[in-house]
């Protein structure tokens, strides 16, 4: 597993989709399938809008499933995961952006343990960080 991280509209994607051009990838945005398209690569970007339907209240179990989910889909192609750093010490006023944030950084650690390999994308150049 893959993960890169970067802050929205940092070229994420376009990093990514560069890196892989020469295979052939299927991209999911904003969910996780329960079964791997047929591809070389898969990429699963805006998490974050998933887990905003998500109840954000038992979130370790979220983490879990997760986990879980990545993990059955990487036995059929490697994933690289696309992730928003949405953190940098700002705590949201509202409680379900709040809950959003702390998910998501849960979330984040427990990927950044599993994968290996972690870049940090900024304005389109990559920084490898695991």
């Amino acid at each position: 597993m893959h993960i890169f991280i970067g802050g929205a509209y940092n070229g994420k994607t376009a990093y990514v989709t560069q890196l892989l051009k020469e295979q052939k990838i299927a991209v999911i945005d904003g969910f996780i399938p329960e079964v791997a398209p047929t591809c070389d690569a898969l990429i699963i970007k805006n998490l974050e809008q998933w887990l905003i339907k998500q109840n954000l209240e038992e979130d370790e179990v979220i983490v879990e499933n997760i986990l879980a989910n990545l993990k059955t889909l990487e036995e059929s192609c490697p994933l690289y995961i696309i992730v928003t750093d949405m953190g940098r010490g700002v705590v949201p006023m509202e409680k379900q952006v709040r809950l959003l944030r702390d998910t998501c950084g849960r979330l984040y650690q427990a990927l950044f343990a599993e994968a290996s390999q972690v870049n940090r994308i900024w304005y389109g150049i990559a920084e490898r960080i695991k």
